[in-house]
């Protein structure tokens, strides 16, 4: 059964419980009064006619009455004061009935001085018994009948209309439930038909409900979860798509290294070489060895900082850090007769130093790489951001955007020439993100290229 159903018949019911239970109480109380009053008023009147009646029968004369004499004077007494409703009984015995009525034992004490409600068939008759006072030596009793059916059958229709009544205030309360209900529940229908639709891959869908109360509340929180969902599962698609498009160009990257590889393999293994070809062909085999394994780690390093939560963050200086950057790249800059000027006014910062030096190396090998022999790489920290800047041969603009893509190469063959692979800057972006910075990259082709390291929001983990 749906919940306005139930809500209804429960209102329905506690209406009608409550509204019978007071109608019932008020319907006793009045049959209760009126009963009473009506017991009360014919009791009086009995009372009255009892007393009438016996300075009637006070009579000297009574003693010298015969049997139907006296039962006519009887007769003429109860007709004169007490008509058509009593019956006069005297030592045990009815000596004067005005009703139509039979008493079964005149002798029953009860008709002294009680008031008795009987049933007879479907009539309710109240008796109502006084002594006669001042009856002379005689004891007389005189006994009032009253047929009381219609206090009962006012009753009755009492009962009849308050069921009426209840029923009819419960079917319209059951009426109005249902429609507050109905109408209170429709935010409801629309959180479930919002939900029904998100399920159904609708992620853009919102609950539609505007009221202020509980349930509002709760359709303000199920939108706030629909939009977290909505930029999860973006967020996930995006990645998946990257990741996707890393593994295409990894297929496509190893292609060239696997074919010369096995170019010069089927050669030492089919063809009769002379020793300097073969060595000229191992030594080709090695380096393509050495550039698919440094392809692999750093496939790895990149895929290692996207799932891994394992950073390890601490105050680092940035002076030693540099210094630590200058001694790795010492023999690097040697070869190219090269100069790394290094010049820092930042203090300590919140980093991995492995990581973050891994990201300093990287950039000054891919300026190393873009510089002529016997040029300079600065590198720099200060303020908010570390610059490492070189003057060499540039990156065109339009190619600014897409270098830190995974597998991207300005110039592919001196890229591959150099040994690399175009995961450089990749791994740059992701560990600068890792630390709360991003890299903005200035540059024009034949003067050089700058790039910054710009801490945009405090690293916590």
């Amino acid at each position: 059964m749906k919940l306005r159903f139930k809500v209804s018949l429960i209102t329905a019911a506690a209406l009608f419980i409550g509204s019978a239970v007071s109608g019932a109480a008020v319907i006793y109380q009045s049959a209760y009064y009126n009963r009473e009053k009506t017991v009360e008023s014919y009791e009086q009147q009995t009372t009255a006619a009892a007393r009438v009646v016996g300075k009637e029968l006070e009579y000297e004369l009574m003693a010298d009455f015969t049997d139907a004499t006296l039962a006519s004077y009887y007769d003429y007494v109860l007709q004169k004061y007490a008509p058509a409703h009593y019956i006069l009984v005297e030592g045990g015995e009815v000596v004067c009935n005005r009703t139509s009525y039979e008493l079964a034992d005149p002798t029953d004490i009860r008709w002294s001085e009680r008031s008795v409600i009987q049933k007879s068939e479907d009539r309710y008759l109240l008796l109502v018994g006084r002594a006669v006072p001042a009856a002379g030596a005689k004891e007389y009793t005189l006994i009032g009948i009253q047929d009381i059916t219609p206090v009962y059958e006012d009753i009755y229709r009492q009962s009849l209309l308050c069921a009426g009544i209840c029923a009819g205030v419960s079917l319209l309360a059951a009426l109005l439930a249902f429609a507050a209900v109905r109408r209170s529940l429709a935010p409801l229908r629309e959180l479930q038909r919002a939900a029904r639709d998100i399920s159904g891959g609708r992620l853009e869908r919102r609950a539609d409900v505007r009221t202020r109360d509980e349930i509002g509340m709760l359709a303000v929180s199920f939108n706030e979860m629909a939009d977290r969902i909505e930029e999860q599962v973006e967020t996930l698609s995006r990645e998946s798509e990257r990741r996707r498009q890393m593994l295409g160009s990894l297929t496509h990257e190893l292609k060239t290294p696997m074919t010369s590889i096995m170019g010069y393999a089927d050669s030492l293994l089919h063809v009769k070489l002379r020793e300097e070809q073969k060595e000229r062909a191992l030594r080709h085999i090695h380096e393509e060895c050495g550039r698919l394994s440094r392809l692999g780690s750093k496939l790895m390093s990149l895929l290692g900082m996207y799932d891994n939560d394992s950073i390890c963050m601490e105050e680092v200086s940035v002076e030693a850090l540099l210094n630590s950057v200058a001694r790795a790249e010492e023999a690097h800059l040697r070869e190219k007769g090269m100069t790394l000027r290094c010049f820092c006014e930042m203090g300590t910062r919140r980093m991995d130093r492995d990581l973050f030096e891994s990201l300093l190396i990287n950039l000054i090998d891919n300026g190393i790489k873009a510089s002529p022999d016997g040029g300079v790489i600065a590198l720099t920290a200060a303020g908010e951001q570390i610059t490492v800047q070189d003057w060499g041969c540039g990156i065109p603009a339009r190619e600014i955007s897409k270098v830190t893509e995974a597998f991207y190469m300005v110039d592919k063959a001196r890229n591959r020439r150099e040994g690399g692979s175009g995961l450089g800057l990749a791994l740059c972006e992701k560990i600068a993100q890792l630390h709360g910075a991003e890299l903005k990259i200035e540059s024009t082709v034949g003067e050089g290229t700058t790039v910054r390291i710009v801490f945009y929001k405090t690293f916590t983990v």
